[in-house]
């Protein structure tokens, strides 16, 4: 089941570990881990176990400042996607890349201090 990653404490991305576990982090956060998909706001308030009311409280806050743009829309449906342009959103995969080779230096010299 998907939702798993996004439900459970212990799947829990690189930023959230470091930056907190916030609704809004967390739907920014969605959108990261999934740059080549669009979704509709449902589809996110499922993958991520939120409530509608704090979704909406923290979405609104996310469109208006462009971290997410509409990708395309079906019907009445509006999907939306992770905006790579937007400075924030640059910023956050640059420190979600160095988070991740720092844990892995770190990694690396556990590894070799075990072997010693």
């Amino acid at each position: 089941m998907p939702e798993e990653l996004y439900v459970k404490r212990k799947y829990k991305s690189i930023l959230l570990k470091y930056f907190g576990d916030s609704p809004k982090l967390r739907i920014i956060d969605f959108f990261l881990d999934n740059p080549l998909f669009d979704f509709t706001k449902k589809e996110v308030i499922e993958a991520l176990g939120m409530s509608k009311q704090t979704f909406y409280k923290y979405f609104t806050d996310i469109e208006k400042n462009e971290i997410v743009k509409i990708s395309r829309k079906i019907g009445r449906a509006k999907l939306y996607k992770i905006n790579l342009e937007n400075p924030m959103v640059k910023m956050l995969r640059e420190s979600e890349t160095q988070l991740s080779l720092q844990m892995a230096e770190q990694e690396e010299k556990k590894k070799q201090i075990e072997v010693k």
